[in-house]
């Protein structure tokens, strides 16, 4: 059985609005998650990573709470480890809509991107 895609996002994201409208019109089966009552666990963001490959690439570096909490400076003095951590957490600070769909993951809404991944 083919597992569904899961997409952590916050509704007041007009990217994320965009990206679950492409879902929609795609007929792509997926459920949909509150990025900030349930960020993604501590295990999808070490695959993340992994698949990714830059920790920045993760963070919502233009969301109030990155700049509040001096995120850009923070992620020079943490190790993988602690940064994961955090986003496990705190899900304002993890970069939307993060996508799970089997082993594919995909932070942010890039089109093209997820033409080719669903398509």
């Amino acid at each position: 059985m083919k597992t569904k895609t899961k997409v952590y996002q916050y509704s007041g994201c007009g990217t994320c609005k965009k990206a679950l409208q492409f879902l929609k019109q795609n007929q792509i089966d997926f459920e949909s998650l509150p990025i900030r009552e349930t960020p993604p666990s501590l295990t999808e963001l070490k695959l993340a990573l992994k698949k990714i490959g830059d920790l920045k690439k993760l963070f919502n570096t233009s969301g109030v709470d990155y700049r509040e909490g001096n995120w850009k400076e923070k992620l020079d003095t943490l190790s993988p480890d602690q940064a994961l951590s955090a986003l496990s957490k705190h899900g304002n600070l993890v970069k939307r809509p993060f996508v799970i769909s089997g082993d594919t993951i995909l932070v942010g809404f890039k089109e093209e991107e997820w033409k080719s991944t669903f398509g």
